[in-house]
């Protein structure tokens, strides 16, 4: 693969960050065919991917799209909820993938080993992406952040290609940087992103009203998922990720409450439910957390 050429980008997913991506893609000029149900499929082909951005303007990106993958492509971006993961693979079988590179962007740390059974593992690269990117309707994206971060990380394949795939990002505008320890990666963004999600969501608070209201129980969910994140081998900077809370605007929500407040399915099970399931492997009492993914199950979620 030349990260100087047009590539063939799939998009799994063209939702809030997906769409976007494969937004800047097409722009970048590759050739980019976005996967999803009939649908999202008509209204994509015929009215391309409409973005409205601070950062990259407002544009509209004219791409292909398909229930499934027909033929082989160079990159294979997959930014489905974990929640409909299993049913979304479908549309993208090992045979016709080819060797393209598969490139999860999704929240939680369990799912790589699940694409590394249906994909050869070298193949697979999982991303961390920081972004606020929200899909208002089909092929409508609005994004929200002034940044679009992405960190790629793989134990599993190799560095020239991982190289490449970072080169390939960056001409969609994107802020790309490869870390050297997926796992670190994963538990970096869970760490952060956990502690929020599950009390916004929980509590039906913004983060300025769980910074507040919530505080204690902010802090104590952070100690206990950064003890899971050590015990699996990535130390956590406490102090640092409360100070990012603290630096939020105070009427923001994380995406796992905004799902609870649209009826979608949360991703509880790969958030919460992949925490307990790591601090169980290590032995770790986690009773805060516990508690809150509990109270989140019988609120129905």
């Amino acid at each position: 693969m030349d990260g100087r050429r047009v590539w063939n980008v799939a998009i799994l997913g063209p939702g809030g960050v997906g769409g976007l991506l494969g937004a800047l893609f097409a722009r970048a000029g590759h050739r980019v065919v976005c996967l999803a149900g009939g649908e999202t499929v008509e209204v994509v082909r015929r009215d391309g991917i409409r973005v409205r951005s601070g950062q990259f303007g407002d544009f509209t990106a004219e791409v292909d799209a398909d229930t499934e993958l027909r033929e082989a492509v160079d990159l294979c971006l997959i930014a489905v909820k974990n929640t409909a993961l299993s049913e979304a693979v479908e549309r993208v079988s090992s045979e016709v993938l080819g060797d393209g590179l598969v490139v999860p962007l999704l929240n939680g740390i369990e799912h790589p080993a699940l694409l590394r059974k249906r994909y050869r593992p070298d193949l697979v690269v999982p991303g961390v992406a920081r972004v606020e990117s929200t899909r208002v309707a089909a092929g409508v994206i609005v994004h929200g952040s002034p940044f679009l971060n992405i960190e790629l990380a793989s134990a599993t394949a190799g560095s020239d290609r991982l190289e490449t795939l970072a080169e390939v990002l960056r001409t969609t505008g994107a802020d790309v940087r490869l870390q050297e320890d997926e796992t670190a990666a994963l538990w970096g963004k869970m760490s952060f992103f956990a502690p929020l999600a599950l009390l916004t969501t929980l509590h039906g608070l913004t983060v300025g009203g769980v910074r507040t209201e919530r505080r204690a129980d902010l802090l104590e969910l952070v100690e206990e998922i950064a003890a899971v994140s050590r015990a699996c081998g990535v130390p956590i900077d406490t102090a640092a990720t409360v100070r990012a809370y603290d630096s939020f605007p105070g009427d923001g929500k994380s995406s796992m409450q905004r799902d609870a407040e649209s009826g979608r399915p949360l991703e509880l099970d790969a958030i919460g439910g992949a925490v307990l399931r790591a601090a169980e492997q290590h032995a770790l009492s986690v009773p805060l957390t516990k508690r809150v993914v509990a109270e989140l199950v019988r609120a129905g979620y």
